[in-house]
C-alpha cells in the first residue's frame, strides 16, 4: 500500500485509476486494456508530479524527506557496498541501535560506512529509536572514525535523524560531550569524509557526523539546526506556525548550497527519491565515486586544510569580506610572530649584539 502526502490528493487519484486501467480484470468482470487510456493518464500523471514537486515549498519538503518510504541508510549500505562488516559498541557502555556502522568495500576500496537508521516498520524504529543517537552510538562512532583514520580508509556518513535522543538517561550519559566530541574528531581527520543527508538532517545530532570534507544533500532532504514544528513554538508559540519557521530557516537543498553550506545536491525522481530507488541508488553511486576521486592524490594534510577551510569560509561569501579565500586560515597571530622569529632568529641576535655593543662604547666614552 501506497502512502500519500497531503498535498499529494490529485496524484493519488490518477494512479488509483491508472492500476484499475491496468488491472481490469478485477473491476467487476473482464474487460479489454485500454493502452491509450493507460498512456493518456500516465502522461497526466507525470505532468502533476512535475507541477507539485517543481514548486514544493519548505513544509512540504520537510514532509517528502520524512517520507516513510524513503530509502533509508540501511537501504544504501545493502546495495552500495561489498563485504559490509558490522562493528557495535562504545567500549564504554553499550551499543546503540540507532546508528549503523562498519567497514566495506567501495569499487573494490575499503571505507568505513557509517549510517543513522530510523527503521522500516513500527517494530523496528522502536528498535532503532527513530534515528536518534544516544551518546554511546556517537562513541561508537568516534572509536571507528579514529580507526580509520589511524588506517588511511575514507569514511562515508548517511545522516537521517530528527535529532539526537533527548532522553534523561542520554543526558545523564553526557549527550553534548559526545556531540562535541563527535564533532571534533570529525574535524581533526587526515581522511576523506563524505556526509550524505538522505532525508532529515536535524540538529546536532546530525552535525555531529555531517563535518565533513564534503557534505551533500538528497535534493527533498533538509538540513537544519532545528525542526520547523520546535522552532515555530520557541519563536511564536505556536507549533501550527511550521511553514514560517521552514521558510525562515533556509532548511532546503537549494537554499544551503547557495549559502554555501552544502556541497553538492544529488537529483531525485520527480515525485520523490521513494518513487524510485534505484534511480537515487545510482546517482549516490555515481557521487560517492566523484567525490573520492578528488582526494585520491591529496595528502592527509591537504585533506585536513580542505575541510578546515571549507567550514571557515562558510556565512562569508554576502558579507563586508570582499576576499573570503584570504580569511580561510585558522593560523593565528601568535604562530604569524612565532614564524617571524624563527626565520629572522640569527638576525635579532646580530641586531642584539650590536645594540649591546654601541652601549658599552657609549658608557665608556662618558
Amino acid at each position: 500500500m501506497k502512502n500519500y502526502l497531503n498535498f499529494e490528493t490529485d496524484i493519488k487519484t490518477l494512479e488509483d485509476e491508472l492500476d484499475k486501467l491496468k488491472d481490469p480484470y478485477n473491476q467487476g468482470g473482464l474487460s479489454e486494456v485500454d493502452t491509450n487510456k493507460i498512456s493518456e493518464t500516465q502522461v497526466e500523471l507525470d505532468k502533476k508530479l512535475k507541477e507539485i514537486y517543481s514548486a514544493l515549498d519548505p513544509w512540504q519538503t520537510t514532509m517528502v524527506a520524512r517520507h516513510e518510504d524513503r530509502p533509508k541508510s540501511k537501504f544504501f549500505i545493502d546495495n552500495l557496498f561489498e563485504d559490509f562488516i558490522s562493528l557495535a559498541g562504545d567500549r564504554y557502555y553499550g551499543e546503540d541501535k540507532s546508528v549503523i556502522t562498519g567497514f566495506a568495500k567501495f569499487n573494490n576500496r575499503s571505507v568505513l560506512v557509517i549510517g543513522q537508521e530510523k527503521g522500516e516498520d513500527l517494530e523496528s524504529r522502536i528498535e532503532r529509536n527513530f534515528g536518534m543517537m544516544r551518546p554511546e552510538g556517537y562513541r561508537k562512532t568516534i572509536r571507528l572514525m579514529e580507526l580509520a583514520n589511524k588506517f588511511n580508509i575514507p569514511i562515508i556518513s548517511f545522516i537521517d535523524t530528527p535529532g539526537a535522543y533527548p532522553g534523561v538517561g542520554a543526558e545523564e550519559r553526557g549527550q553534548a560531550e559526545a556531540i562535541a566530541k563527535s564533532i571534533e574528531c570529525c574535524m581533526k581527520l587526515r581522511v576523506p569524509t563524505l556526509a550524505i543527508i538522505i532525508g532529515e538532517g536535524g540538529s546536532g545530532g546530525a552535525i555531529a557526523l555531517a563535518s565533513s570534507s564534503k557534505v551533500i544533500m538528497l535534493e527533498n532532504a533538509i538540513y537544519s539546526v532545528i525542526s520547523p514544528e520546535g522552532c515555530a513554538t520557541i519563536l511564536w508559540r505556536d507549533p501550527k506556525k511550521m511553514l514560517d519557521a521552514a521558510k525562515a530557516m533556509k532548511l532546503s537543498s537549494k537554499d544551503l548550497l547557495e549559502l554555501r553550506v552544502i556541497d553538492e545536491i544529488i537529483p531525485e525522481p520527480i515525485g520523490g527519491a521513494h518513487r524510485d530507488k534505484n534511480l537515487v541508488l545510482s546517482n549516490v553511486r555515481e557521487s560517492i565515486s566523484k567525490n573520492l576521486s578528488l582526494f585520491q592524490d591529496m595528502s592527509g594534510e591537504d585533506i585536513l586544510d580542505q575541510r578546515k577551510n571549507k567550514f571557515l569560509k562558510i556565512g562569508r561569501n554576502k558579507g563586508f569580506t570582499s576576499n573570503p579565500e584570504s580569511l580561510s586560515t585558522l593560523e593565528n597571530k601568535a604562530n604569524v610572530m612565532r614564524q617571524f622569529f624563527n626565520v629572522n632568529k640569527k638576525n635579532i641576535y646580530y641586531i642584539s649584539g650590536f645594540l649591546l655593543l654601541t652601549t658599552i662604547l657609549i658608557i665608556s666614552f662618558l
